[in-house]
């Protein structure tokens, strides 16, 4: 199964993150590419993710330097891009990973790709991580505990069922029940010729 990989991959970014817990650490894949793409690609994008999440977390802070905040506000804008790049690239993975499937007469296209679904799941690690720290949180109230633990079980019940749905549809993927039809983002902000305001500085 997918997830059987991936929510590992994932919790072992996660970890690898917090033991400097510092957004500006350096990244290292210990994947190699050639070796094993996907798992690669799993944890390039859960790297993102949860730097990214440590971005949103500074921004926040009601007392931030102006200057600091519109830097941090570029690096996220540049983290986007980066994690809107990474579901391509795993979605490309998919589409050549089962192009010689036999597409079924009837066979359905679903809501989303299997990246974006791949997306989610990384996201909802790392709310369960963050979760649990404060549902374990020594300097909490018991409510406050007892609060945040209600909400890890619903988090954990969500990831099983994710999971599910992913590991679903690529297995309809594969037995040609469904198929993928990938469309490229084609965001406008971050493009010279089609953002009005960068249009106009060149």
């Amino acid at each position: 199964m997918f997830s059987a990989k991936a929510n590992p991959i994932f919790q072992e970014v996660i970890k690898q993150y917090h033991v400097a817990d510092d957004v500006n650490q350096p990244f290292s894949n210990p994947y190699d590419e050639k070796e094993d793409l996907l798992a690669h690609l799993l944890y390039r994008k859960c790297w993102i993710d949860t730097v990214q999440w440590h971005y949103e977390d500074i921004i926040r802070d009601p007392n931030i330097d102006p200057d600091a905040a519109l830097t941090l506000k570029r690096k996220i804008d540049a983290s986007n891009q980066d994690r809107t790049d990474m579901v391509e690239y795993i979605d490309s993975y998919f589409l050549d990973k089962y192009k010689d499937v036999a597409v079924k007469e009837g066979a359905r296209i679903n809501t989303e790709s299997p990246a974006w679904g791949v997306d989610r799941l990384s996201i909802l690690a790392l709310k369960i991580y963050h979760m649990r720290e404060e549902a374990e949180r020594t300097d909490a109230t018991d409510a406050h505990r007892a609060a945040c633990q209600t909400k890890l079980d619903v988090l954990l019940e969500q990831r099983v069922d994710l999971s599910t749905a992913i590991d679903q549809l690529l297995e309809d993927i594969e037995a040609g029940d469904k198929y993928m039809k990938v469309y490229k983002q084609m965001k406008m902000y971050n493009d010279d010729e089609l953002n009005p305001v960068l249009r106009g500085q060149k």
